[in-house]
């Protein structure tokens, strides 16, 4: 089994040093976007949408140039394990997604996936195992096109400087930043 370029044991290498471990869902992810690629138009440039934060936005990171850092990789929170690599020019593209159905033969996936079991109760031996096995076979496609706003690359524009802390901002924030506005993580 490859993914992409690489064997299973190349990939799980390479998700154990930037994710920390060999976590199920980037390995998973793994499959998802060379599923994806395998199904778009050769040497197209892509961008890439995906609707979890947890594991999956590693594995497009580490397989793909879309990076959050680039804006090619949006993350737009759904809550299921899918993502989508789409042609920048014109929004078409694919979505991939960890199929519940066909998850159900294969029984530490299905309950690594539906939390049917604590992380502590997990063999992730075994659950690695299955993913080997299973490949692409736990995975549906859909043909897609993605809505023009969501494509559109949002480019910060003028920057100015907040009278109020003086740091750097996008000017269309308003008069001053969004942290002074109030809208910060902090207390």
């Amino acid at each position: 089994m490859r993914i992409l370029e690489h064997t299973f044991e190349e990939y799980l290498k390479i998700v154990k040093s930037f994710h920390g471990y060999e976590a199920p869902g980037v390995v998973i992810g793994g499959l998802m976007v060379d599923a994806a690629v395998r199904n778009l138009a050769n040497d197209i440039p892509y961008n890439a949408i995906c609707e979890t934060q947890s594991c999956l936005p590693d594995a497009i990171q580490i397989l793909t140039p879309c990076t959050i850092g680039n804006g090619w990789l949006k993350i737009i929170y759904s809550g299921r394990y899918a993502m989508a690599l789409y042609d920048k020019s014109n929004g078409e593209g694919v979505r991939v997604f960890l199929d519940a159905e066909k998850v159900e033969p294969w029984k530490e996936i299905k309950a690594w996936y539906l939390k049917l079991k604590s992380k502590s109760e997990q063999d992730s031996g075994e659950i690695l195992r299955e993913i080997k096995d299973a490949g692409d076979s736990i995975l549906s496609i859909q043909h897609v096109c993605i809505k023009p706003h969501i494509a559109m690359k949002k480019h910060k524009g003028k920057i100015a400087l907040c009278p109020k802390c003086r740091e750097a901002y996008p000017s269309d924030s308003g008069d001053i930043c969004t942290a002074c506005q109030g809208e910060t993580p902090y207390l």
